[in-house]
């Protein structure tokens, strides 16, 4: 008899054991011959040593396919026990996955401009009105460069605007004040990650949330670094932000030129930097518009009607 210990790393319990363990209880059926005990993410085996490697073994293929798709089915146990599939790969286009199994990827040709500026160069500007998924994409770009291990970190920021007066009146301590301002970046890193494997990696900084004041002095490297709402940085802002960067390290910085909310006397620090590193080898430059949108078609009317207003103030 043999008693092996195996441990499911990086992904949820509890998408592996199933809804009230269905698929723990499938899985021992599978293997009779072994006495399998689940608690948390730790898995105890006793049995045959020759059905042990063989249920390793597929232990190990589920993994991965959680990891992948961040979903596991019946369907799924059945074929990758009985090692009916030969190739288990993420197909073309496809980012990620969320929680819910539903996969993410481009959904407009500016979209996909933006995957492959961050493929091809190591800082993306992703300019863009409110609803055209930069943010959401540029975090499903990083969260797969966790998983495949070409990045250790995930750094995200924003500028917290009302970072004086306003902010000082809020109640509770720095974190309390600081999180409403970080929460769209919580929503879309709750949307494809275990809330379990989130807090876990927050918790070992492998995910850091901080507002853009936090970032000066550090040197950021092996990470993916993403810098959200950068229009409301101002020009020593941002040049601080942007060099920053460290060795291996994957930066995205987006804004929405339509919603500055500095002071009418501040220019934007994205503004300026724009214009200042047009042209320059490495850096790729996005432009998202309202056939970018993929919100409720609603956004896009609201987003126009604005246009159409602002134009007509300019004008007069």
């Amino acid at each position: 008899m043999t008693e092996k210990h195996i441990v499911l790393e990086d992904i949820d319990p509890v998408l592996f054991y199933g809804v009230g363990n269905t698929h723990l209880q499938m899985i021992r059926a599978l293997y009779p011959k072994l006495r399998i005990v689940a608690r948390d993410n730790v898995i105890r085996v006793l049995g045959d040593e020759e059905q042990m490697a063989a249920f390793e073994e597929s232990v190990e293929k589920m993994r991965q396919h959680v990891l992948k798709f961040n979903s596991l089915g019946e369907e799924d146990i059945l074929d990758l026990v009985k090692g009916k599939r030969t190739k288990d790969e993420v197909p073309d286009g496809v980012v990620c996955y969320n929680m819910s199994g539903r996969p993410i990827k481009a959904r407009s040709e500016n979209q996909q401009r933006l995957i492959q500026a961050y493929y091809d160069n190591d800082m993306v500007f992703a300019v863009g009105p409110a609803g055209t998924g930069k943010t959401y994409l540029s975090i499903a770009l990083a969260v797969k460069a966790l998983k495949e291990k070409t990045a250790k970190k995930i750094i995200l920021s924003r500028p917290a605007v009302e970072a004086g007066e306003k902010l000082g009146f809020l109640p509770g301590d720095m974190k309390d004040k600081i999180d409403p301002y970080l929460q769209p970046l919580y929503d879309a890193l709750e949307d494809m990650l275990p809330p379990v494997k989130l807090q876990d990696m927050m918790e070992k900084h492998i995910i850091q949330i901080a507002p853009l004041a936090f970032m000066r002095g550090r040197t950021l490297s092996d990470a993916v670094v993403i810098l959200d709402e950068a229009q409301n940085t101002t020009p020593a802002q941002i040049r601080m932000f942007l060099t920053r960067m460290g060795w291996n390290t994957k930066m995205i910085i987006t804004g929405d030129m339509t919603q500055i909310d500095l002071p009418h006397s501040q220019k934007s620090g994205l503004i300026e930097a724009l214009h200042i590193l047009n042209g320059i080898e490495g850096i790729g430059v996005v432009n998202l518009n309202q056939k970018d949108i993929v919100r409720h078609k609603l956004v896009t009317r609201i987003v126009n009607a604005y246009e159409a207003f602002d134009k007509e103030r300019h004008d007069e």
